[in-house]
């Protein structure tokens, strides 16, 4: 598999008053596995606990990932939802 292969990524999202992370196929949020929540009020005004979040999420993909021998040579930077993945558009 090439390093540059992309088998999915995690997906955050704000849908009510949490903030919930999903491990996602690259292109499409359809089948996406809800992996991890956490309370907005823990997060909103905290950014070394919303860090902590973020990486334990890759953590724990990477962790299934490995288990599938796979592996995650790099995580790309966040990068906004597209529009259609938003909260509220269909």
């Amino acid at each position: 598999m090439s390093d540059k292969q992309q088998v999915g990524r995690i997906a955050l999202r704000v849908e009510g008053n949490f903030w919930n992370a999903y491990y996602a196929l690259p292109d499409t949020m359809n089948d996406a596995v809800l992996i991890g929540s956490i309370g907005m009020a823990f997060i909103v005004n905290n950014p070394d606990r919303k860090q902590a979040f973020m990486a334990m999420m890759r953590e724990c993909v990477g962790d299934a990932l490995s288990a599938r021998g796979l592996s995650v040579s790099h995580w790309k930077d966040p990068v906004s939802a597209p529009e259609h993945e938003k909260a509220g558009r269909s």
